[in-house]
């Protein structure tokens, strides 16, 4: 699992199939900008929990989904500056 900050909608009109009607996300992991399905509606500068590889597929609906970063929670509270 990763934890990442929504930077913004993404929107692709022309998908395959599989692609259904996802809402995708560009999402922040450390400097990298990423694509997630978001499977739980979140929104710009919220913090999520995303999770990879197979378990995306899986929690985007399908194993056969074409997905390789998903998003399945919001956290209600975290400061990524404060110390542990």
């Amino acid at each position: 699992m990763k934890i990442c900050k929504v930077l913004k909608p993404l929107v692709s009109t022309y998908r395959i199939p599989e692609f259904e009607h996802k809402h995708l996300q560009v999402v922040q992991d450390g400097s990298s900008q990423l694509v997630a399905v978001d499977a739980v509606g979140c929104k710009p500068d919220d913090w999520v929990i995303c999770v990879g590889s197979s378990a995306a597929r899986e929690a985007a609906g399908s194993k056969a989904y074409p997905s390789d970063l998903t998003i399945v929670g919001i956290i209600d509270d975290w400061d990524p500056d404060a110390e542990h």
